[in-house]
Formats: structure tokens, sequence, C-alpha cells
């Protein structure tokens, strides 16, 4: 994954410092209103002379502002944020997804592309031959112990068998009625299969040519798509065996094995039948294509292995295979649902394009009647690089928003695809891309990708090492599954912000014209410290361990650029903003005469706990309790109680916080400023509270539309267009960015040569304290090592190191 901030954490980080901001304007505002309304009272129209007692009413007015700062700054938010995704991580482990990076988890909610492998993640990876073209016959079976010519049996059986990974094998089934099993390259494993089938053994050719006795072998790779060995005849000369992608291969044979296993010439027309009525038909079902081909060199002939276009040429074809890879079962439900959730799938493999357009069609990828683009990849090159060969952004925009099907592809065009999807500004939420791999070559991939997947079992340890997320199962359908934590993780951290902002809201106001009108505020400092600690520890452990449904992939991902706070969000908070200040007013100014009680604002703030007073935080609190089953659902949903039972641990903060509740204000006394309620001044707090639940599908009549679209906040900041003059002399752009990349490398050698400068004053110091206060000798050995009982003194090699002169631009040669 690119390094950086995740897309989520970049709205939080642009949320909290706003909400911080306003938290601290409105608490300095509030110290400065009491401090202000104190003096002018006091000392103004009462004539009161200064006192030194008064400096205690100053120090309860700086403990109310730094507590409205400390309600009004959301520093319960990491917590909800490392509480959800440590969670998330946990359970994603048993849907076969180990994540490597938190930050990976929450991305994967947001992903709007995935570009997957077919290998082993949308197919089984157990591979089998199924077709073959042998001798001019195409058989659509294996063929019988009568059907090849001995030759042909002896070319066919030698070249699959040698020219392989002598680490790939079938092996007998662990349990009966298991298939066996096949270890190593699972397309050799296909061949191998293969041989078996034909009732031979490819292990005694093994035995006979070890790899001691190979004299060239041409590894495979993804630009040649073949792999060669040559091995030593016993006559005399070499026979070079190849075997690789059936055009390639095709291509570089002068010569086709008959049915009697004589050479007969093949001619380009020869090669386009083939094509048609060969290869094409077999990957139109489905299948692999692969072509089996050799080489006899001659005794004496002088043969340059290094020029390995020159000796894998004039090659005789033994035969074409086609293999199948069948369409794990769970793909095709699995595919349709990411396009259901938004997210489109595309596949990229290095299969031949018919090959790779039918395990599309069958994995539901490719629909009928649908215009989608299916390309190779030297199709994909032509029409995203400029007459010079470079790749342009305008080029590739054009492409890729219908490419589902890249076929023929290297891992670099897996990379351009990828990054260019990335860096894509033709969508209104930008792309958010997840890309499988399991080769060494697909790391760049994994690494420019958004969240990088790699094969748990078939992948290499280089891939791992790039991704973000490990399949342990290489299936497809975990990816699903990430991508619903994803966005459960996303959505817990919604529902904790619309919780927390709604309580945020309602104390800071609450604060701030108590000091304006009352000269008080009616929550204490360690009432509005309870509160903060409801909101912050308690609701995000409850509001962030929801457990993941199926209707978390019925929409649309947020993208990169969609707010964090909705317009449906922002209605819920400012509904229950405005519920419970009328609530709390309402017992603040009339509270005295409708409960018959005294009027606690006069006491003052050090003065005695008062049931008014009392009355209005244990409201204020019954109504965020309620107010927090209310915020589990975060996209106008009216059953804020469906699944509630699924979450334990959501039920035992609810419970707990009411008795907690229940104990502070009968036993709290002077220590929580409460005093003890009476049952039916109890029973009013819980009406009021469960007036929350009513009061939320009220506000789910009233339409979205009504809230304002800057209402919502905590967007990722967009990045910066191009200018005109840049569009339009896109080469001057390149020129600056070159310009931009060479400053970079430039810095980065010069701070290496500092480094190195630094290294060998460090040397020359130590060197130094050596010869002053030991006499050198003439031993190496004695010279290397310390003398008996004395070390290196670390700390003044190292001292002398850190005072090394750094190197400037004026003074690299000098030093040098």
């Amino acid at each position: 994954m690119v390094h950086g901030k995740s897309v989520l954490q970049g709205k939080l980080t642009k949320l909290a410092i706003q909400i911080g901001y306003a938290g601290c304007t409105i608490a300095v505002f509030t110290t400065l209103v009491l401090i202000i309304r104190f003096c002018i009272v006091q000392y103004g129209i009462e004539g009161i002379e200064w006192e030194i007692g008064h400096l205690s009413e100053f120090v309860d007015f700086f403990i109310i502002g730094v507590t409205v700062l400390v309600v009004a700054v959301p520093e319960g938010l990491p917590l909800a944020v490392t509480i959800s995704l440590a969670y998330s991580v946990k359970k994603m482990l048993k849907d076969n997804n180990l994540v490597r990076h938190l930050d990976a988890c929450e991305t994967m909610g947001n992903a709007t592309a995935i570009c997957s492998d077919k290998t082993g993640t949308l197919t089984t990876n157990r591979m089998t031959v199924v077709q073959s073209y042998i001798g001019c016959t195409h058989y659509k079976q294996i063929p019988g112990p009568d059907d090849l010519k001995e030759d042909i049996r002896t070319y066919l059986v030698d070249g699959i068998s040698i020219n392989s990974s002598y680490a790939s094998r079938i092996l007998p089934a662990e349990r009966d009625g298991e298939m066996p099993r096949q270890v190593g390259n699972k397309t050799e494993c296909a061949l191998l299969g293969f041989v078996l089938d034909l009732g031979e053994e490819y292990q005694l050719p093994r035995d006979t040519y070890p790899v001691e006795k190979f004299e060239h072998v041409y590894t495979f790779n993804s630009s040649r798509k073949s792999m060669s060995t040559a091995i030593p005849l016993e006559k005399g000369g070499f026979r070079l065996y190849s075997k690789g992608a059936s055009e390639i291969i095709m291509k570089k044979c002068t010569t086709l094995l008959d049915q009697s296993g004589q050479a007969q010439p093949l001619s380009y027309n020869d090669k386009e039948e083939m094509v048609k009525n060969v290869i094409e038909p077999m990957a139109s079902d489905g299948l692999r294509t692969l072509s089996l081909a050799y080489r006899d060199f001659p005794e004496g002939e002088q043969v340059p292995w290094d020029e390995e276009n020159n000796v894998v040429s004039n090659l005789t074809m033994i035969s074409i295979v086609g293999i199948e890879d069948p369409v794990r079962a769970e793909v095709p439900p699995a595919i349709l649902q990411c396009q259901q959730a938004g997210i489109t799938v595309r596949m990229v493999t290095g299969d031949n394009v018919n090959t790779a357009r039918s395990i599309a069609t069958k994995c539901g990828i490719l629909k009928p009647g649908e215009e989608f683009l299916v390309m190779e990849g030297k199709e994909f090159n032509r029409r995203i690089r400029d007459k010079y060969g470079m790749v342009k952004q305008q080029l590739l925009d054009k492409v890729w928003p219908k490419l589902r099907v890249l076929a023929r592809s290297s891992p670099t065009d897996k990379h351009t695809l990828v990054k260019g999807i990335i860096d894509s500004k033709i969508t209104a939420n930008r792309e958010v891309v997840a890309v499988t791999g399991d080769g060494t070559n697909d790391a760049p991939a994994l690494k420019k990708a958004d969240v990088g997947f790699a094969m748990g079992v078939a992948g290499t340890d280089v891939a791992k090492e790039a991704s973000d997320i490990i399949l342990t199962d290489d299936n497809f359908t975990s990816i699903v599954k990430a991508v619903m934590w994803g966005r459960n993780v996303y959505d817990s951290i919604a529902k904790f912000l619309q919780f927390q902002l709604t309580v945020n809201l309602v104390a800071v106001t609450v604060a701030f014209f108590g000091a304006c009108i009352i000269n008080d505020s009616p929550l204490r400092a360690i009432q509005m410290l309870w509160v903060n600690l409801i909101m912050d520890s308690f609701a995000s452990l409850a509001l962030a361990t929801e457990m993941p449904t199926a209707t978390l992939l019925m929409r649309k991902p947020y993208g990169r650029t969609k707010p964090l706070i909705s317009r449906i969000m922002a209605k819920n908070i400012l509904g229950h903003f405005v519920y419970q200040i009328i609530v709390i007013f309402v017992i603040l100014f009339e509270g005295p005469s409708l409960f018959d009680t005294d009027d606690g604002s006069s006491e003052g703030p050090s003065g005695a706990p008062t049931v008014h007073f009392t009355l209005i935080f244990n409201t204020f609190v019954m109504m965020q309790i309620f107010n927090e089953i209310n915020s589990r659902k975060v996209h106008g949903e009216r059953q804020v109680f469906s699944g509630i039972f699924t979450n334990p641990i959501f039920v035992a903060v609810i419970i707990g916080t009411f008795v907690i509740q229940i104990f502070l204000v009968e036993f709290g006394s002077i220590v929580f400023s409460c005093h003890p309620l009476h049952i039916s001044e109890w029973m009013w707090c819980l009406f009021f509270g469960v007036g929350s639940l009513l009061w939320q599908q009220i506000i789910a009549f009233i339409p979205t539309s009504v809230i304002p679209k800057n209402f919502s906040i905590g967007r990722t900041p967009t990045e910066e267009i191009p200018s005109i003059e840049e569009e339009e002399h896109p080469d001057r752009a390149d020129s600056r960015a070159e310009l931009k990349r060479a400053q970079i490398l430039w810095m980065r050698g010069l701070n290496r040569l500092q480094q190195q400068i630094r290294v060998v004053h460090a040397f020359q110091a130590g060197l130094q304290h050596r010869i002053e206060h030991k006499n050198i000798n003439n031993s190496v050995h004695q010279f290397m090592s310390p003398p008996m009982g004395e070390s290196y003194d670390i700390d003044a090699v190292k001292k002398d190191e850190d005072s090394a002169p750094t190197v400037s631009f004026h003074s690299v040669e000098t030093t040098l």
C-alpha cells in the first residue's frame, strides 16, 4: 500500500482538527464570559473590593473552561478507531484474511475496484489437461495407449518430465476418496498428471537426466513466457525441450511431428490454421493452451547458449495441450455481491485472451450485451502510450473505465493499470483500488495499490512482504469478506462520531449559555468528566464492536472524497441536539416550578448539591444512553434495535452505564455534586431518555434534502489539479516532474555521501584514539582486536562520529 494516511485517517485527522479548533474557541470564550461577568457584578455594580477568596472563583471558572475543552475535543476518537480495527482484524483472521497493516482493513471498505488474478483466486488452481493436439490429431479426451506412436510418446513424456522443475510432483492423496496432491507449480503438475494419464512415469526420465546433467536451462519468466532445458544425448549432441504459451512457441517452430512421429514442415498458413482450428476452440472452452516442442543439435556443433533467441528457434512442435482450471463454485456469487456493492472487478491474467474471456464470462465479470473491453497487454500498451512510448494519464482514462479483462499481461502492465486507476480524476470520489498477486513480479503492483492481497498458499515471500492482507485460502470470497469488514469499520467510526458529536454540542452549549445566563454551568466539572468517559471509552467500546451484516454490501462505497459526516448523520446530530437542548433548558429555567424544588443556580459553582441540577445531570445522561442506541444506525434506518443482541458488549455497556449512573446519583453526594432523587423524579428522567427513541422516528421522516450540503464535514482534501498550462503542455509538466525527481536523487546521493564521510571520520577518530592510548603492534590480529582486558570505547567513538562535520553543497569537494 502506498505510504501515507489511509482514506479514513485523512478524513478523521481533518475532522479532529476542526472540532479541536471549535472546542478551544468555545472553552476560551466561556472562561472569559465567566470572568468578565464576575468582575462586572462584583467590582463594578456591587463595588466589592478584591479579596484573596475571590481567587477560588477564578479557579472555578478556569476549571469549567478546561472541562468544556475536554468534553469538546474528541480524544476518544483514536481509541474508537483502534478498537474497531483490532476487533475487525481478529475476526477477519477467521475469514481467512491475515491483516498485516491495520489501516488496510478500513481502506478495503472504501474499495471501488479490484484487479484480480485468475489462477488460484477465481479458479481452483487444480489444473488438468483435458484436451490435446498430438500428431495432427485433436483429442478431446486423454489419448488411449494405442493412439500414440512410440516415438511421439517418448518425445512427449521426456519433454514434460525433464523440462519442468523437479520440485513439481504428483503425490498420493492423503485420504481415501481425495484426488492426488499437486506439489509445486500447478501448470507443471497438470502436465505431469497428463503423463500419468498416458500410463507413463515421469520419474524415470528424471532419474536418467538429473539436474547435474543439464547442459543449459532457460528458466521461465513473464517476458519470454516459456521455459527451455538442454540435455546431452547418448549418441552425441544436445536436445532442447521447450514449453510455453502456445502462440509464442508456435512462432518459433518450423516443423511438426505427424502421426508416425516424423517431422513435417510447418508453414505460416499451417500455423494460422492451427490457431483457428485448435488453439482458439480450446481457448473458447476456457482452456489454457501450452505448446511443447524440441530441437536437436548434432554432435560437434558449437551451440551459443548465451544467445537464447538463436538457440530457442527452428523448433519441432510435439503437442498443444489445453489445461482446465475450473472456476470456484463460490466465485460467481461473490463477484455479483461486489458488483451490487458498487465495486468493479477486473481480471488481469497472463493467459490467452480467449481463455480469459471464457473464464471472465463464467465468473460473471463479463455479461452478455454489455460493452466492456477485453484486450491483450500489447493492445493495452498501444492505447495508453504516446508516440514516444510514455504512458499518458489522459489516454489511460479512455481505457480503464470499460476495461474488464487484461489478457497476456505482464507485471508491468498490471502496475501501470493500477497506478492509472488510482491517479485518475475522472470520477467524483476518486478510485480506491485493491490488487491480488502471488508472484515476485507482482510486488510493485501490490505496493502501489491501496490494498494489496497476497496469496497465502501459492504466493511468494516477496509478494507477501509487499502486501497488506494475506489470503490464507487464496480465495476471492475472502476478499468480499474483507470488503464487508472494512465497511463495518467505517460505519463503526461513523456511529461513534454521530453519538459523540451530539454529546459534544449539547454539553458545550449548556456550559456556555449557563455561564452567560446564570453565571454557572448546570453540569459540574466532575459530572462532565463522567459524561466524557461515557461518550469516549464506553461508547467506543460499544459502537466499535458491531458485527457486519449483509446489508453493508448493498450500497455503494464511500470513495476517497465523500464526507465522513454525511447529511443523514448531520440531520440526526442536529435533530437530537435540538431535542436535548430544549429538555435541558426547560428543566434549567422551569424545573424548580415543575418539580417543586429549589433553584440550583442560587448555590453558585461551589455550592452544595441540589435536586435541580441533579435532575439536569441525570436527564442528560439518560438521553445519551438511549441516543447511543439510536447511533447504531447511520444510514436512515428506523429499526434501531435490529441486531442489538448480536453485540453483547454493547448491551453490557448500556446496562453497566445505567447501573453506575444510579450509584453516582444516589450515593455520589458531594464528590459528584449529586443529590439523591425520588422515584418520581427518576421516572421523569427515564421518560426524557426514552423520548430520544421516539424523537429518532420523527427525525427519520424529515427529508435529508433539507440539510445543506456544507453540513457534511470530514471530506478528504482533494489533490491539486494540474493547471491549464500543464494540461496544454504536458511535456512541460513532465519536465518539471523529471526535475523534481532529479533533485530528490541528488539530495539522496548527497545524504549518502554525508553518511559515508561521517563513517570515515568516525574510523579516523577511533584510530587516533587507539594510537594515543596504545602502541601499535605489527600483528594485524592484535591491531584489529582490543588488547587483553580492554574493550573499544563505544561512547567515545560514537561521540567522535556524531561530531564529524556534515557536508554542505559548498564543502563537498574540500571535505573529500
